[in-house]
């Protein structure tokens, strides 16, 4: 390669970075002011740096084949900051393709078109709806990814106020605000918060990016009155997992200004096992306690129902590889649990899972065609899903992974399926995916009806991003979505 053809690539690079800069603060003002909510392809474009919106771009070819650079896509986003848009989902990667294949040249005019339902819809203060009170009951590895979730999608049209966490404690408050914060403040596997933290002993909240966040001490739901803290018609969401049933949560409604609950485990009984992008609209206004499901169930149901929507499922077997949990022991201790007992960061441990049986609370035509079993391993977070089925209709490993890469990129399933195809990728590539799942198209295995699907998932963050739909959809926080689907 010679020095001028060097000098070409280093240009260009740097031009791109300097087109990536400008887009930021337009991303951000439409985002914040007109609570546009940008994507490419399926991947948020809210709040990233250069970098990460350079590779987002890179993304684009790997897995659509189509060379998108932000050369295609600035001219997009600088149009829409001045069309007054209202409220919506807009995939600019998709508009920017669609706009390249249409062989036109003039960008508002596309956009009028593409965006006719939005434009010129942007309402004083771009409200879609009234806020929604959220409190977080418990505060550990899932209440604390979903308050970071909470808080980044703040000011954007989201709707959903974080108002208060519940903790238990009664010593020293003031030590414990401080270890509560910081806990927030750096995850050892998620990395450091976005933004800043600052406790009030006195007043007993914590201030992140501006949300005021009351923090109650309670022992029990019993104990809470969250009108004294002017919360009022409050979803509150469960992340403590102690009460699974219909009449332990029910605690949480008969708590003043409390007026749903969400609990983040599978429910018992007759309680709704929400799989968002599945079953979600099975959720009605009356049903005032919902599951948000396993991490497990809501990696692997959106992919089965893919499968079987196309192929149709026979039977099969459910493997998961899980990362390790607070529910297991650091060192070799008691535990009710069969083998759970042992050390989790020195065995592989074989354990059971009711993912697979809780496949047909979301999936009822899969109900009785599917066992399961889970491996617990030493890491700490993203773990792996092993569908192993009989298909009746019989195809290859090439079509099944195209299928499943137009799901992960053009169904109703986006944000639910991903999809990678690299020989190098491990677990730790995954951590922080906001998909539910994540399809490893290179360890695909078909052989005519036998096909063997590896789904990767961040059984921690990615299953909190679910959670997250699902208390908007509870909220009645919509949005439209742009492209519309032309297939």
């Amino acid at each position: 390669m010679t020095q001028q053809k060097l000098d070409t690539v280093f240009e260009e690079w740097q031009s791109n970075e300097a087109l990536a800069e400008e887009m930021i603060p337009l991303l951000g003002k439409l985002y914040r002011q007109y609570n546009i909510v940008s994507s490419l392809f399926g991947r948020s474009l809210i709040n990233q740096s250069v970098i990460r919106i350079l590779k987002d771009h890179r993304f684009v070819k790997k897995v659509e084949g189509t060379e998108l650079s932000v050369q295609d896509t600035y001219p997009l986003v600088k149009a829409m900051v001045d069309l007054n848009l209202g409220p919506a989902h807009v995939d600019i990667g998709k508009l920017a393709v669609a706009f390249k294949h249409s062989g036109e040249t003039d960008v508002v005019a596309f956009l009028k078109r593409e965006l006719a339902e939005i434009v010129d819809g942007h309402g004083g203060n771009g409200s879609t709806g009234e806020p929604k009170d959220v409190v977080l009951y418990g505060f550990g590895r899932i209440g604390r990814l979903l308050a970071r979730i909470l808080i980044e999608k703040a000011g954007g049209g989201n709707m959903l106020r974080l108002r208060a966490i519940v903790v238990r404690g009664r010593g020293d408050i003031a030590k414990d605000l401080e270890k509560r914060a910081s806990l927030l403040r750096r995850d050892s596997v998620h990395g450091p918060f976005s933004g800043t933290l600052s406790v009030d002993e006195e007043a007993r909240t914590i201030t992140a990016n501006g949300n005021v966040i009351k923090v109650i001490y309670a022992d029990s739901p019993s104990e809470i009155d969250y009108t004294a803290y002017g919360i009022d018609n409050a979803i509150v969401v469960d992340n403590t997992g102690i009460w699974r049933d219909e009449d332990g949560l029910s605690q949480h409604l008969a708590c003043k200004g409390a007026a749903k609950a969400l609990l983040t485990a599978p429910g018992k009984g007759d309680i709704k096992n929400v799989v968002y992008g599945v079953n979600h609209g099975d959720i009605t206004s009356d049903d005032r306690i919902v599951s948000a499901a396993s991490c497990t169930t809501n990696a692997i149901v959106p992919v089965l129902k893919a499968l079987n929507d196309h192929y149709g499922v026979e039977h099969g077997h459910v493997e998961t590889v899980h990362a390790y949990t607070n529910d297991q022991n650091l060192i070799d201790n008691y535990h009710k649990g069969d083998r759970r007992g042992r050390s989790a960061p020195l065995n592989m441990v074989l354990t059971e899972t009711g993912a697979a049986k809780a496949v047909a609370k979301a999936l009822p035509e899969l109900a009785g065609k599917l066992t399961g079993n889970a491996i617990r391993v030493p890491t700490p977070n993203v773990s792996m899903a092993i569908l192993n089925l009989r298909l009746h209709q019989a195809t290859d490993a090439e079509a099944l992974n195209d299928y499943l890469r137009r799901m992960a990129l053009h169904s109703p399933m986006q944000k639910q399926i991903d999809y990678v195809d690299s020989a190098e990728v491990v677990s730790s590539d995954f951590v922080g995916n906001r998909h539910a799942g994540i399809v490893d198209a290179k360890a695909t295995i078909v052989d005519g009806n036998n096909a063997v699907v590896y789904a990767w998932y961040d059984n921690e963050f990615g299953y909190s991003c679910q959670v997250v739909r699902i208390l908007q959809h509870m909220s009645n926080v919509s949005f439209l979505a742009f492209p519309k689907d032309r297939d």
